[in-house]
């Protein structure tokens, strides 16, 4: 009596042990869609989510100024400044005037460009570029850096959503299809429910095989189909498929 009721406790923990396993596996995809969505854009499209706590590394690209900054200083024409401008300061650990190589220079060092031109380019993003001829053109040498953003979490994501124009329709038009897609298929599934569970009759088994089996076929595979087949229904009965009640049989249709 012992044994069995050990293994049966073990058994019990086991399942318990499976079920939180799984639990955590598919929570595991919702919770990198909350942290990406606190992310910065960029670092959300230079990092995945799992590295949200860690300083992200991308390349970018950036221009010096225009010719019309350059000054002289002791017969050189001198271009300084920093890359950054007024926007968000960042660690740079290379540089480079060419994207195929992007990471040509450490930071700090001075590249030589050819006809006696040099640039330096720091970690903080200033620089300073000499030329023994006067810089031309309106547009600025170009240059190529990786550097590296502490992690950074804002609500801007949210704000761009929430207050974006027509996002009250949304909502309305969201909740106008969820709430009666989600109660048509209950109440059906109900009645169903009641039939399999506590009705006797041929072939119940072979149905609810069926009914289970139909459950892993992804929403994606069956949606077109389906609706295929209401469009082909309502236009025999003359009903648009375009109206708040098509969408709503399509959803009860696969629920």
């Amino acid at each position: 009596m012992a044994v069995a009721a050990g293994n049966s406790f073990a058994s019990r923990f086991g399942v318990h042990i499976a079920v939180l396993i799984f639990v955590a596996i598919w929570t595991i995809p919702t919770l990198g869609i909350l942290v990406s969505s606190l992310r910065d854009k960029n670092q959300i499209i230079a990092s995945g989510w799992w590295n949200s706590f860690a300083s992200s590394t991308q390349t970018e690209a950036g221009r010096l100024p225009p010719a019309s900054a350059q000054v002289e200083k002791d017969g050189k024409f001198v271009l300084e400044g920093n890359i950054f401008g007024d926007g968000a300061k960042r660690d740079i650990s290379a540089f480079g005037v060419k994207s195929a190589t992007p990471t040509q220079y450490p930071a700090g060092t001075t590249a030589d460009l050819g006809d006696g031109v040099t640039l330096q380019l720091n970690a903080d993003g200033s620089f300073i570029m000499h030329s023994p001829k006067a810089f031309e053109g309106d547009r600025g040498q170009r240059v190529y850096y990786a550097s590296s953003a502490p992690p950074k979490f804002t609500t801007d994501n949210y704000r761009t959503v929430l207050f974006s124009e027509g996002i009250g329709r949304s909502f309305m038009n969201s909740l106008t299809v969820t709430i009666p897609a989600t109660v048509i298929p209950i109440l059906i599934a109900a009645f169903a429910a009641y039939a399999l569970a506590w009705m006797r009759f041929p072939g119940r088994a072979l149905l609810i095989a069926v009914i289970i089996g139909l459950l892993v076929v992804p929403l994606q595979m069956s949606l077109i189909p389906l609706l295929k087949l209401y469009n082909g229904v309502g236009a025999f009965f003359g009903m648009p498929s375009k109206t708040y009640l098509g969408i709503w049989l399509a959803h009860t249709g696969f629920g």
